[in-house]
């Protein structure tokens, strides 16, 4: 039997410019920042606002060649993915590739705020980018 994820852990939302966008969420919205970072390894700024249990992560590239750079030409700001929070990430992937879902990364690898993630290939996730992930560490 497959194991659910615990809750929706962020929405990962691409943006030319988040000190563009941050007045949106933090104005009319009224979301607070709670972390911001720099992920190298995808060429990200990442900045997340708290909802409830759960957060909004903005994702801003930092180079031509980033994934979120690519996203945004080929389809502009908006939804980039789901993240789903889940307790173990190598099982899920191991029940993801054994449902036959193609993975974009077989084994999983540091993420933002303090996480393990790993994703999976939209076009077999009926076009949504899905994320699992899996806190290595306490939040600040």
């Amino acid at each position: 039997m497959m194991s659910s994820p615990l809750c929706i852990d962020h929405l990962g939302i691409a943006v030319e410019s988040i000190e563009k966008t941050l007045p949106l969420y933090q104005g009319p919205v009224g979301l607070q920042v709670i972390h911001e970072e720099m992920i190298e390894d995808q060429k990200v700024r990442a900045v997340f606002l708290q909802v409830g249990e759960s957060t909004i992560e903005l994702l801003e590239p930092t180079s031509p060649d980033s994934p979120i750079a690519v996203f945004l030409a080929k389809k502009g700001p908006g939804i980039h993915h789901v993240a789903y929070a889940v307790l173990d990430i190598e099982a899920k992937l191991a029940e993801a590739k054994a449902a036959g879902i193609r993975l974009i990364d077989e084994t999983p690898r540091p993420g933002g705020h303090g996480k393990l993630i790993a994703f999976l290939h939209p076009k077999d996730t009926f076009g949504v980018l899905t994320e699992y992930c899996q806190r290595i560490e306490q939040p600040d």
